[in-house]
């Protein structure tokens, strides 16, 4: 199997063998970097790294996995670049994929990242659209088969699910056969189509699909739960209202976690997390809403030892690579 010269725009184009084959190759490479018996097989490679969005891990995984790999990248942003201001998005890959080994997008529309991938002629890759977020699944996957005993993965998502996380976990679960529980009020469902789509993957993966508005139905029996955040700073407080009165009984708390019946259940967040008030937002929204001790999710659970939250951010560099190397290494991985 070789993935060399393809784009990494959502999880729906990958069949179960290949998002696995990422997920083994993320594994050794983590297990060579540790040992420090990493082969690096990207020298003289050049990235492009498009931010339309601002990125902690997303930009910190990619630098530093191409540079263990022997490559270089190069930072474009909105203030630093013409791109959908003063030149096109199919300009601006034309452009870069002369230059560039690869180009990895992180902002708004899936059309961006889309268009960046028919004229581009090298690998595009999506750091984060409003509709899919495909590399944080290989991180997820990745944390949860190390936290796991078993080949098919029970898990829950809680909150607001017709963001990319709430899509992603849906369909990464239904390609790879997990039994995968989307808990939110009805109105935060992942859109209609998103979820037919994730029901023919399930019947192929043999996958388990529940989508419900019940805690209890939801969590039950499950190894893992996964939260987001539940509002951003651009959004008006009239939504900010209405969302944190439609979640507030979503909230990962001890008492939503118990509905799980399993103790050895695990907690997720792909961060940044509304745990505490030691962010600007997290001390907002405890201030206007009384949520003292966390927004989505309490900060007795963030930093209890059933969190594994940053096992999640470390593998996202782990995965990354995994990703660049499979891409754009033309010779054969072992």
């Amino acid at each position: 199997m070789t993935l060399f010269g393809r784009d990494f725009l959502k999880e729906s184009d990958f069949t179960a063998a290949e998002l696995g084959s990422l997920l083994k190759l993320a594994a050794g490479l983590k297990a060579q970097r540790r040992a420090g018996t990493e082969t690096p097989r990207l020298t003289g490679k050049q990235l492009a790294l498009i931010f339309a969005k601002s990125s902690t891990r997303t930009r910190i995984a990619f630098e530093v996995a191409m540079r263990d790999q022997g490559g270089h990248v190069t930072i474009l942003d909105t203030a630093s670049s013409q791109i959908g201001h003063k030149e096109s998005i199919a300009d601006t890959a034309r452009v870069l994929s002369r230059i560039f080994d690869g180009i990895q997008y992180r902002g708004h529309g899936q059309q961006i990242v889309e268009q960046l991938a028919e004229f581009s002629d090298v690998p595009v890759y999506n750091g984060l659209t409003d509709e899919w977020h495909p590399t944080q699944m290989l991180a997820d996957f990745l944390t949860m088969y190390e936290h796991s005993s078993s080949d098919k993965l029970r898990y829950a998502y809680v909150g607001d699910a017709r963001s990319n996380m709430g899509n992603s976990l849906l369909m990464m679960g239904a390609i790879m056969g997990a039994d995968v529980r989307i808990v939110a009020p009805k109105s935060l469902w992942p859109e209609p189509h998103v979820q037919a789509l994730a029901q023919d993957r399930a019947i192929q993966s043999a996958a388990s699909i529940t989508i419900t508005e019940d805690p209890a139905e939801g969590l039950d029996g499950v190894d893992f739960v996964h939260t987001d955040i539940w509002v951003s700073m651009g959004e008006s407080s009239e939504t900010w209202d209405a969302r944190v009165a439609a979640l507030k009984p979503y909230r990962v708390d001890s008492a939503l976690l118990a509905l799980t019946g399993n103790p050895a259940t695990k907690f997720m967040h792909c961060l940044p997390a509304y745990h505490d008030q030691n962010t600007t937002i997290g001390r907002e929204v405890a201030e206007r809403f009384g949520l003292a001790d966390g927004v989505e999710v309490s900060d007795s659970v963030f930093n209890s030892p059933i969190s594994i939250v940053f096992d999640q951010a470390e593998n996202r560099m782990h995965s990354i690579k995994a990703v660049l190397v499979a891409t754009l290494c033309d010779q054969p991985i072992n």
